[in-house]
């Protein structure tokens, strides 16, 4: 039972990866660039733009996988460590669970009620305007390498937009809340959720569904209400809008910064 519904899950993340690498492809020829074109995925560069700009370029229809970590990376990632005790947060979240996943699979009550403590302190750290933004801007943008959110839209058309007026919209919008009990035999505080307008945008939250990701954080974002809240433009910052070539627009900051070859 657990093998066939890690192969199905196997199956499902080729296919992400593999749409993510069709996105970036396309956009990459839009600006001209051959199929070689350079990029470096593990610093989430998914395409180097002839200025030398690095594009987090994002396609799909339901979520995002922003990341998916174990603890080996919040404790060799000076980013996260340097995110006032975030990192070691998340680290706490990942020992709240038995080293062995048969482990937690016989007593999962008992590692749930240990992740509350951790979970409810990141939400209460991510109260701080300042925090949220060097979070999401280590998250997104790995700490700011990346200088472009890409994304392919319903239009057809790959909109770009600049890390900080990214960074700036999030954090000005999401209220950060804890998930709360869902039912019988469920705990609260097994998630952080990032919320704008009532809607989940972002969820936080330990992966343990299967033995292959035991132990790892996922950060997801949902796509439509993450498209809406950048259409809603709460600060009023991607008033301007240029195309560049067909199939690219850009917005807000991006207008003066991108496509400058």
């Amino acid at each position: 039972m657990n093998a066939g519904r890690r192969d199905g899950t196997s199956d499902q993340a080729r296919q992400y990866r593999q749409r993510g690498h069709d996105a970036a492809l396309e956009f990459a020829k839009c600006l001209d660039l051959d199929e070689d074109y350079k990029n470096d995925r593990k610093a989430k560069k998914d395409v180097v733009d002839p200025s030398g700009d690095a594009h987090s370029v994002k396609s799909g229809e339901k979520k995002w996988q922003i990341f998916l970590y174990g603890r080996n990376r919040f404790e060799r990632d000076d980013g996260f460590q340097a995110l006032n005790g975030v990192g070691s947060l998340l680290i706490h979240c990942i020992d709240a669970f038995p080293p062995k996943y048969k482990d937690y699979e016989d007593n999962k009550d008992a590692a749930k009620e240990r992740l509350r403590t951790p979970m409810r302190e990141l939400k209460d750290r991510f109260q701080r305007k300042a925090l949220l933004r060097a979070f999401l801007m280590k998250s997104i943008f790995n700490g700011g390498e990346v200088d472009y959110l890409t994304i392919k839209r319903d239009d057809g058309n790959f909109h770009v937009y600049k890390n900080i007026d990214i960074v700036a919209t999030l954090a000005d919008s999401f209220i950060v809340e804890n998930s709360a009990l869902k039912g019988k035999g469920t705990k609260p505080e097994q998630k952080v959720l990032f919320k704008y307008k009532d809607r989940n945008v972002g969820e936080l939250e330990m992966r343990n569904d299967s033995a292959q990701h035991y132990g790892e954080v996922r950060f997801n974002m949902s796509i439509q209400p993450f498209v809406q809240l950048l259409d809603d433009d709460p600060l009023q910052i991607f008033s301007d809008i240029k195309k560049h070539v067909p199939k690219v627009i850009s917005h807000g900051k991006a207008t003066k910064t991108f496509y400058r070859w």
